[in-house]
């Protein structure tokens, strides 16, 4: 095979690849441009002010909790506390002494238990909440 032949096969191989994934990520927006969530900087800044969320996969009020941030939850400070297979703690929540799901901590050490909504999470942090 001369080196013509290599180059333009190199090159249909890289325009197969780029339709590929082209095709992969429309699929995964259903061909919808993929937009910012209402709450994504109000998650970001959460995060950047010193917030955690510690919740479990099976507890019913984190997912509660997160559901209040629609699509951008996503970018919570979030960690993980269960295990794997729903038994137990993570070491990081042992550590920590996360006594329940959810649980928020802030930057300067306090905490908040349960569902907290959104208004005092802004109080909380001083991020702004979206209207």
């Amino acid at each position: 095979m001369d080196n013509n032949a290599k180059i333009f096969l190199s090159v249909v191989g890289l325009l197969i690849l780029g339709v590929l994934a082209t095709v992969l990520i429309r699929a995964g927006s259903n061909g919808k441009p993929i937009e910012p969530g209402k709450y994504d900087v109000f998650a970001q800044c959460l995060g950047e002010k010193g917030a955690i969320f510690y919740g479990a996969f099976w507890c019913s009020h984190c997912q509660a909790q997160k559901k209040l941030f629609g699509t951008s939850a996503k970018l919570l400070p979030y960690v993980e506390c269960s295990n794997v297979n729903g038994q137990g703690q993570t070491q990081i929540c042992i550590d920590k002494k996360i006594p329940s799901y959810p649980t928020w901590e802030f930057a300067d050490g306090t905490r908040l238990n349960g569902e907290i909504p959104l208004a005092q999470l802004a109080e909380k942090t001083s991020c702004e909440l979206p209207k």
